[in-house]
Parts: C-alpha cells; sequence; structure tokens
C-alpha cells in the first residue's frame, strides 16, 4: 500500500511552518518533496516529524547547517552527543548571563540609593557582569 502524501498546504498546516519556509527547507536540503501534484509539492507524511525535529534544533539555536549535519545520508537521524553537549554548556552560560542582567535590572529598579553608581551591591552587580561578557 503506498503511503499518503501531504501537499505542501497540508504540511504548512500540520507543522506551523508557512509554505515559503517550507520550500526553504527544501532548497537547503533539509526536507525533499517525493512528487508534485501541479504545481504543489508532494511530501511524505514523515516529513511532519522532520519538521518537528528542526524546530527542536532551532529552540536548541542550531543552525540549519547544524541540523542537517544531524540527519544522515538517508535522512534519518544521526544525533551529535558531544555537540549537543557543547550546546547545553552555551545555554547554561546564556541563562547566566541573563540571570545576572535580570538582577542588575531589578535592583536598578528597586534600590533606594541616590545614585546607583555608589551603590556597594550594584557595584558588584557590574563587576560580575563584566566577567561575564
Amino acid at each position: 500500500m503506498k503511503e499518503k502524501t501531504l501537499d505542501i498546504g497540508e504540511v504548512a498546516k500540520l507543522s506551523g511552518f508557512s509554505a515559503a519556509t517550507l520550500r526553504y527547507y527544501e532548497q537547503r536540503g533539509l526536507i525533499k518533496a517525493v512528487a508534485r501534484k501541479g504545481l504543489r509539492r508532494q511530501f511524505d507524511g514523515a516529513v511532519v516529524e522532520k519538521l518537528t525535529l528542526i524546530s527542536l534544533g532551532r529552540l536548541a539555536n542550531l543552525s540549519l547547517d547544524e541540523i542537517a549535519d544531524m540527519f544522515g545520508e538517508k535522512s534519518q537521524l544521526e544525533i551529535n552527543r558531544a555537540k549537543l553537549r557543547l550546546k547545553a554548556q552555551e545555554v547554561d552560560e546564556q541563562i547566566t548571563r541573563l540571570k545576572a542582567t535580570r538582577d542588575s535590572l531589578l535592583h536598578v529598579a528597586e534600590c533606594p540609593a541616590e545614585h546607583h553608581l555608589q551603590c556597594p551591591k550594584f557595584q558588584k552587580l557590574m563587576r560580575v557582569a563584566n566577567k561575564l561578557k
């Protein structure tokens, strides 16, 4: 029995990606149309799962090239665990920077000192922020 194909509009609706994004991903080699019906691209049903994996990769701040590298010769997922560990470290570092930024903003908003640069706690926050650059 032949697997059901989805046209580009159906894939867009199911995945949340615009048709333009789907065409771009196809151009980049991330997804592949299996046929055409008139001018409309047709995809196999597995493309929706692959697009979900691409979304997860983008959320993890992976580039499209990095995501493409995680799909092998036959478009099978091949996780590069070392690369993902490095990305997780980068996220941890970004969280640390964001927390320091949040703490500084809240302190400035709530500090009763007349001049923030004279506030010892603000001076400490500035030193921490300088180290996190």
